[in-house]
């Protein structure tokens, strides 16, 4: 991926341009932003172009380091791994980046050390980061990813050049869909529309092999909730666990319905919502829903992705899940 292929981003890509024509690099940035939302990408596409050599603000792909990069087998553009699902540990920010990062660069002009899901580092972690944000020597760049920068220590923070994704627009999400996956237009739209302008998410959707039977299910269990006996609830949540490699998709879908009566009841207009087919079960819920009830829907679907994702069983979550949403 080069910085001429990414969609959307202009601004941050301009930034990062300029800094290699200017020979103004940082030591250190944080890319945050949604997941999906290009962070990854962006930071692979200046990690790239800064090691080419060519010498230039665009990586040219036919130089050994290009290859290298694209190969994923660059020996000085290093990703930080870690074991433990949740957390980053100080042994791994210490024998990953900090001690290696005293050894010179393999081949190249810089050492760039990419550190995915940065909100998992522990306290003890960021210390050590930070002793060698605070000083790097010349040739070492550290790229620090995340969904939440609130949750770095604000000496990183005060210490990094912030670049903050913003929404893709959404004719350019439209073009990038039709064109490479051939999706007809009303998928399309449903994607972009569920997306709010994070071209990962509507990738992810459009391309989901799963995406009617995704659908139907979120739309069967939100329409039918509130009438739903306990066999009814076993089989939504067993149904729910076939889509378990989806169900973060399942969670995000599940809000959009929430989000789509809130819309309805602050504007009263159907073409702002996601599930226009649904118009009429979602105009009659907006109407004996409170705003009280809605808020706490949704904060109900994100604590239960929340739990999802630290490995909790998910049976058990979404019985809990549903039986919240069916209180009103």
């Amino acid at each position: 991926m080069d910085f001429n292929k990414i969609i959307g981003h202009e601004e941050i890509i301009s930034r990062l341009r300029n800094a290699i024509e200017m020979d103004r690099v940082g030591h250190a940035y944080i890319i945050a932003g949604q997941e999906g939302s290009g962070r990854s990408t962006v930071a692979y596409s200046f990690a790239k172009a800064l090691q080419c050599e060519s010498g230039q603000s665009q990586s040219c792909n036919s130089c050994k380091s290009c290859k290298q990069a694209e190969s994923g087998n660059h020996p000085d553009i290093i990703y930080i791994t870690h074991e433990k699902l949740g957390i980053i540990s100080v042994g791994e920010i210490r024998e990953q980046l900090v001690d290696s990062m005293q050894v010179k660069p393999y081949s190249s002009k810089y050492k760039i050390y990419i550190i995915k899901e940065a909100e998992k580092m522990t306290e003890e972690a960021q210390n050590a980061l930070l002793k060698t944000i605070e000083e790097p020597p010349e040739y070492g760049i550290v790229m620090i990813i995340t969904t939440d920068p609130e949750k770095l220590l604000q000496t990183i923070r005060s210490r990094c050049i912030t670049l903050t994704t913003k929404p893709v627009k959404e004719k350019d999400i439209h073009d990038y869909l039709i064109q490479n996956y051939g999706i007809d237009e009303k998928r399309a739209a449903f994607a972009i529309e569920y997306s709010e302008g994070n071209l990962g998410k509507a990738i992810l959707l459009a391309t989901n092999e799963e995406y009617e039977q995704l659908i139907k299910s979120v739309i069967d269990l939100q329409t039918n909730i509130f009438e739903m006996d306990m066999d009814e609830i076993a089989e939504a949540i067993q149904h729910c666990s076939t889509f378990k490699m989806n169900i973060n998709d399942y969670l995000d879908l599940m809000m959009m319905w929430y989000r789509d009566i809130l819309v309805l009841k602050v504007t009263g207009n159907p073409d702002k919502i996601l599930f226009k087919d649904q118009y009429l079960v979602i105009r009659e819920q907006s109407n004996y829903l409170s705003f009280n009830e809605l808020e706490a829907k949704q904060k109900a679907v994100d604590n239960a992705k929340e739990r999802i994702n630290a490995n909790a069983n998910m049976p058990d979550i979404m019985r809990l899940l549903i039986m919240t949403l069916k209180e009103k």
